[in-house]
């Protein structure tokens, strides 16, 4: 089982017109008509963050049920609200015709105060819920607990979350996936990239280390945690302040600590691109790569554009960055709005 620990929920979503059409988001920001859970998946907290119907399993039961459910699968940290702006463009763009949700990583988000990390110490350790591996069964974990299995998926991953949504579609072939969008994919020689090699050491060697100054910045006020975020993000360019929160929340040893270990996992364990898998799905998938990222550099690009040269390989133009949720989270999603409309 996998219970609610609680709900924060916004106002009552309005019926959309049965066109198809996309529009211009409307008036509000990213914040208008979200929806907060907290669920234990696998053991582990999780937060969801969700636009639209917030129980399918219900609204499949409705005369006019959902046709489709986008999801996203974020990078690390797997900190949902990274993705307000993104996902609130995303459901306002397709005039809220389809839920957009996000679920987080296990282990990444704080809890509520009254709830625990985990809710099964054995559980979470034998299975290594925090770990890669882990955090895919979590997914698919997801997936059965709170989506009806004859849905049909468009799932957007970002960073690491394209690797765990290629991992997804080949353990549960008979999922409905009929679009999958990789952003800034990290799905092969993580450890060799410009980024990687200086991470490599911290994440697998030296992570331990950190864990007593974010232990000390944790004890701060919660405005003062605010000020020294908004400092941090200062040289920015129009940064995006709806993740200024999701900043904040980093501020906590466990999470922390689970992200660096995922991390330290990716290093070692994404090495060879899954070709195979690729290969199987390729119709179904849309890479975009960065112009100037030091995860998954241009090079990574061209390799992959030869190997699959007839794919939709895609490679930025725009200047944006590796982590777009700073700052360019609705251009992002008006993009990929126009290629899922187009296709």
């Amino acid at each position: 089982m996998v219970p609610a620990l609680g709900k924060i929920t916004g106002p009552e979503l309005c019926g959309a017109d049965p066109v198809d059409v996309m529009c211009s988001p409307g008036s509000g920001g990213p914040g208008e008509d979200a929806s907060v859970e907290y669920v234990y998946c696998r053991g582990a907290i999780t937060e969801l963050l969700k636009y639209g119907p917030t129980d399918l399993h219900a609204a499949s039961k409705s005369p006019n049920p959902p046709k489709m459910l986008i999801l996203v699968i974020p990078g690390n940290p797997g900190v949902v609200g990274f993705y307000k702006t993104y996902m609130w463009t995303l459901y306002q763009t397709f005039i809220r015709r389809y839920p957009v949700w996000a679920v987080s990583h296990a282990g990444h988000c704080m809890p509520p105060e009254t709830y625990d990390m985990i809710e099964d110490a054995s559980v979470t350790e034998k299975e290594d819920v925090f770990g890669l591996n882990g955090q895919i069964e979590h997914k698919l974990a997801f997936l059965r607990k709170h989506v009806p299995r004859d849905t049909n998926l468009l799932l957007i991953g970002h960073s690491i979350g394209c690797y765990i949504i290629l991992e997804m579609m080949k353990r549960d072939p008979e999922l409905k996936v009929v679009k999958a969008v990789m952003l800034f994919p990290t799905i092969e020689r993580m450890a060799c990239s410009p980024q990687g090699k200086i991470m490599t050491p911290v994440l697998c060697r030296l992570r331990y280390a950190f864990y007593l100054p974010i232990f000390l910045l944790s004890l701060l006020p919660e405005r003062l945690k605010v000020s020294i975020v908004r400092l941090a993000l200062r040289n920015f360019y129009a940064v995006d302040t709806s993740i200024i929160p999701a900043t904040v929340s980093l501020i906590n040893v466990d999470c922390a600590a689970n992200g660096m270990y995922m991390g330290s996992q990716e290093m070692r364990l994404v090495v060879e691109r899954d070709n195979a898998t690729v290969r199987q799905h390729l119709s179904k998938l849309i890479f975009y790569y960065g112009a100037t990222d030091h995860w998954c550099p241009v090079q990574y690009y061209h390799d992959i554009r030869k190997d699959f040269p007839e794919g939709d390989i895609r490679l930025c133009e725009r200047g944006i960055r590796h982590a777009f949720v700073l700052d360019a989270g609705e251009e992002m999603a008006n993009m990929t709005a126009e290629w899922i409309f187009d296709d």
